[in-house]
């Protein structure tokens, strides 16, 4: 549940000094442990003398207004979905990273030149972000188009091929695309050596705009079956085809959502929250929801329609390209029990580390 402005305003009128203490000493013990906290331990804590039976009927008043929870008969209390978003919203305070926090993304995320591989860049951010958080480190990024040295069609059926693309930096992608009814092997050879002929150091985008410019020439090199597996080879491979964006994500520290999972409904849990990171749509939406505001945005578990039957929590930042266009996000997964006044900051940061390595 996402709490409307009102809603908080209401509830944090609700709260006096001793029951927002007691209110904030029960998150911070779960997010810190895991464990509810009971009365008379809670009572140990506070700054001001409460006995643990003054304790409860404050407790009792908490519950009413939705922030918190009883796992169990006679247990301690737990924040529920709500309670975190209002802690999030009217209680956490985000610090800086410190000096030598933001040397160490610095040096686990880092261009040597100009010529390395962006896929290395995401990997060592994705593996840094987990590192650090103890999540899962997520980064997306719309795909970019690469300079192609050379391209191969194979044959798999008689209607399917498979397109081999040789990137500049030796990177190889493979697309399995749709033939053309009767399209024969010297066919074959004949669209990939006019491709990798007009190649020339460029982009598929930029080939694709050539192409169309000497149309009349590229009917008269080639015969109409194998110009119509160029374009469509062409097509596939710049994203074009559909509405999707192009997409990638790479997702390094998914142990770290394992550790200390017991029971098989939280193992499933998990394993449920890894499924729909290898759904397309799913790449698609989490871009989105970077796109969807300024900064930093933290999502708790149903709050974010991706992730509700997983109960997990997303940090999520978008960085952007020298035209200030928005080219991916950076963020960590974990359970609600984020340690997010740590995480925030950091996932900031990073992004715009990203994106100024991105320019």
């Amino acid at each position: 549940m996402v709490l409307r402005n009102s809603e908080a305003k209401e509830i944090a009128a609700a709260l006096d000094e001793r029951s927002g203490e007691i209110f904030r000493r029960i998150v911070e013990t779960y997010l810190e442990s895991g464990e509810p906290l009971g009365s008379r331990n809670l009572s140990r804590l506070l700054p001001m003398s409460l006995s643990p039976a003054s304790v409860r009927n404050v407790m009792s008043d908490l519950e009413h207004l939705g922030l918190i929870y009883s796992p169990h008969v006679s247990a301690g209390r737990l924040p529920t979905q709500t309670g975190l978003r209002f802690f999030v919203d009217a209680f956490m305070q985000v610090g800086n990273l410190s000096a030598e926090e933001r040397a160490s993304i610095e040096r686990q995320v880092r261009r040597g030149d100009r010529d390395q591989p962006v896929e290395s860049l995401l990997t060592e951010a994705s593996q840094m972000l987990s590192g650090m958080s103890r999540g899962a480190g997520l980064v997306i990024t719309t795909k970019s188009d690469p300079v192609l040295k050379h391209v191969e069609f194979i044959r798999l059926a008689p209607t399917k091929a498979l397109a081999v693309l040789v990137g500049e930096h030796d990177q190889v992608e493979n697309r399995i695309i749709e033939l053309p009814a009767g399209v024969t092997s010297a066919q074959l050879t004949e669209a990939a050596n006019f491709l990798n002929a007009h190649l020339g150091g460029q982009t598929i985008a930029e080939v694709r705009a050539q192409l169309q410019k000497v149309k009349a020439t590229v009917r008269g090199e080639l015969d109409l079956l194998s110009q119509d597996l160029v374009e469509r080879g062409l097509a596939i491979w710049s994203g074009s085809e559909g509405d999707e964006k192009p997409t990638r994500l790479i997702v390094r520290g998914r142990a770290n959502l394992l550790e200390g999972l017991e029971g098989a409904e939280d193992i499933d849990r998990v394993r449920m929250l890894f499924d729909d990171l290898e759904k397309k749509d799913s790449l698609i939406e989490l871009l989105d929801l970077a796109e969807s505001g300024p900064g930093v945005r933290i999502f708790i578990g149903s709050e974010n329609k991706l992730f509700s039957l997983s109960g997990s929590s997303l940090i999520v930042a978008p960085y952007r390209d020298s035209d200030d266009r928005i080219v991916g996000a950076v963020g960590v997964i974990g359970p609600t029990r984020l340690n997010y006044s740590r995480i925030v900051p950091m996932v900031d940061y990073t992004a715009q580390l990203m994106s100024r390595l991105s320019r």
